[in-house]
C-alpha cells in the first residue's frame, strides 16, 4: 500500500495506490497548511494519509511507503528535505508577500520518516511530473525533454541524454526564478523582483492585473483587447523561458501542464509555439511544445511515479 502526496502552494492532495496499476483511491485535498509550527505541513500530510486510509477501509499502519511530489526549492538538514517554497514560507520575502508565517523552511522529510518506515521519497513536483510524463504521458520515448508547470508557481523538470537532472540539493529546474524580462514590477515569494514566477505565475497575475488568471483568460478569449495584450505579454515572457531551456539543453519535446496552462491550453499553446517558431532553427527546430499527456491528473501520477 503506497501513499501519493502532491504538495503545492495552494493545496495538498493525497491518494493511495494498492498496487493495482494506476488506480488511485481515497483521494482528498485541502488548502496547504501555512500557519503554526514549522512541521505543520508534514503533520497535515500524515493526518490526511491516515484519514484517506480509514476512508477506504484500510488500517493506516499498512501504509508505510510514500512518494511526495512537492513545490520547492528544497534545503537539506542532516540530509533530509525541508521546503523553502516561496508560496509556502513567508520568511523568504517577508510580510510584503502576505503569507501568514515567518518560516524560512517547512520541515518535511524528517517527520514523514518517523511515520512511514519502509520508504519515503521526496522530489520536486516538476521533476516528479517529468517522471510521470516519461512513464505514462506525452514524453514517453523522449530522452531530451522537459516538463514545465504553469500554475500557482512556475517549475521545470529537465531530462538530457535520458538522465533526469536534480542538482546538489534536488533543485535543478527552478526556472521560475530566472530573469527573462526587464520588467521589475512584481515581488516573488523568493524575494526576487521581476523573475519569471513573479511575472506570469497564477498568483502573480492577480497581484499585477487585479484579476485572477481565469478571469483574465476568459476576457482575452472573448476578444477584450486589453486582456489580449496582457495575455500576449505573459506568453512572451513564458516563451522566452521555454526558448532558453530549449537552446541550453537541446530538447526534443516540452510537455506543459499546471492549472493556468491546462485550463486555457487551446488559447495559450499556439501563442507559446508561435514565440518559439523561427528563432535559431538549428536548435529550436525539432523541439515540440505539447500539452501534458496526463492532463489534470499529472499531479496525482507524479507522486505515484516516485513509488512504483
Amino acid at each position: 500500500m503506497k501513499a501519493c502526496v502532491d504538495i503545492g502552494g495552494t493545496k495538498v492532495a493525497v491518494s493511495l495506490n494498492t498496487g493495482a496499476g494506476l488506480e488511485l483511491v481515497g483521494k482528498r485535498s485541502e488548502p496547504t497548511a501555512k500557519t503554526g509550527r514549522h512541521d505543520a505541513l508534514a503533520q497535515q500530510v500524515i493526518r490526511m494519509v491516515d484519514e484517506s486510509a480509514r476512508e477506504v477501509g484500510i488500517d493506516p499502519s499498512r501504509v508505510q511507503r510514500v512518494g511526495v511530489s512537492s513545490a520547492g526549492p528544497f534545503m537539506l538538514n542532516a540530509g533530509l528535505v525541508e521546503l523553502a517554497s516561496p508560496n509556502i514560507c513567508g520568511g523568504l520575502a517577508g510580510p510584503a508577500r502576505g503569507l501568514p508565517n515567518d518560516w524560512m523552511t517547512a520541515t518535511l522529510e524528517a517527520p514523514l520518516r518517523h511515520r512511514f518506515t519502509e520508504s519515503v521519497r521526496v522530489e520536486n513536483d516538476a521533476v516528479s511530473a517529468l517522471e510521470a510524463e516519461r512513464r505514462w504521458g506525452a514524453l514517453q520515448g523522449f530522452e531530451h525533454c522537459a516538463y514545465v508547470t504553469w500554475s500557482t508557481g512556475v517549475g521545470m523538470g529537465l531530462c538530457v541524454d535520458g538522465h533526469v537532472l536534480r542538482g546538489k540539493n534536488g533543485n535543478a529546474g527552478h526556472g521560475g526564478h530566472m530573469f527573462v524580462s526587464d520588467n521589475n514590477d512584481a515581488l516573488c515569494g523568493c524575494g526576487n523582483v521581476g523573475d519569471l514566477e513573479a511575472l506570469v505565475a497564477g498568483n502573480a497575475v492577480a497581484r499585477r492585473f487585479g484579476a485572477d488568471a481565469a478571469t483574465l483568460m476568459q476576457h482575452a478569449r472573448a476578444g477584450d483587447a486589453d486582456a489580449i495584450a496582457k495575455v500576449d505579454e505573459l506568453c512572451r515572457v513564458m516563451g522566452r523561458a521555454l526558448y532558453n531551456i530549449t537552446v541550453v539543453l537541446d530538447l526534443q519535446r516540452i510537455s506543459i501542464g499546471g492549472s493556468v496552462f491546462s485550463n486555457n491550453q487551446e488559447y495559450l499553446l499556439p501563442r507559446l509555439q508561435g514565440f518559439m517558431r523561427g528563432k535559431l532553427p538549428a536548435l529550436t527546430n525539432g523541439c515540440e511544445l505539447v500539452a501534458a499527456g496526463l492532463g489534470d491528473r499529472v499531479g496525482d501520477y507524479a507522486a505515484l511515479a516516485l513509488v512504483v
